[in-house]
């Protein structure tokens, strides 16, 4: 890697794809990741792809073990709920932003989500419903910088986390708690609506608390 962290050209696209692949769930957490295995998949040596894994590593989403090699990085309960109170100092404040900006076709858009989300029985369904809706919200802060580092924070979570995050919470608690957000942010009250989205991040971290405790108890 160069002096600044970047990977050079070479090892850019390595980077780009691998990191693709852990952030979709396409290469499992813990999965090991072969360098010589790469190597020949994209026609180079070992040198980019040992560079694209550094670069990975210093960017959380693999680990490189002492005479193992590297596998994908596993995302621990603690870094879930870490990530969880992140999002409600980012969310919150995309969403102050928002409100001021929203017009008519914002509300609608949101609310024909809703309406969608509610349809579906699957989790997985909600889970990318539930992405979704929260980006209807945030897009008019017209923070790009704020949109891309929520965005990195729900990908970092991982595809099988965040449906393990859906299942906990199912699909009446939320939507309520989404329908009366929504209201709020219609009716441009946005201190209400940020204090409904505090509490609605909040609950969900409590309740994903208690899953993951129960978990780590039959490991």
């Amino acid at each position: 890697m160069g002096e600044n962290g970047q990977v050079k050209p070479t090892a850019q696209p390595i980077y780009d794809e691998l990191k693709k692949q852990i952030l979709s769930g396409e290469r499992a957490p813990g999965e090991p990741l072969r360098q010589d295995e790469i190597a020949r998949q994209y026609g180079v040596s070992k040198i980019p792809v040992r560079e694209a894994l550094m670069k990975l590593e210093v960017d959380g989403f693999v680990l490189i073990r002492k005479n193992k090699g590297a596998i994908v990085r596993e995302v621990s309960a603690t870094e879930i709920l870490n990530i969880m109170d992140i999002r409600v100092a980012l969310e919150c404040k995309a969403l102050e932003l928002s409100i001021p900006n929203m017009i008519a076709s914002d509300i609608e858009l949101a609310g024909k989500i809703l309406d969608d989300y509610s349809k579906h029985s699957d989790p997985a369904q909600w889970s990318d419903m539930n992405l979704r809706f929260h980006h209807a919200l945030y897009e008019p802060c017209s923070n790009p910088l704020l949109l891309r580092m929520i965005s990195d924070l729900q990908q970092r979570i991982g595809p099988q986390l965040r449906l393990l995050v859906t299942t906990v919470t199912g699909l009446e608690r939320p939507q309520a708690e989404h329908a009366a957000i929504l209201e709020a942010c219609r009716v441009g009250d946005g201190g209400k609506a940020v204090e409904l989205l505090r509490k609605h991040i909040e609950t969900t971290k409590k309740e994903t608390a208690a899953k993951l405790r129960r978990i780590d108890k039959r490991i």
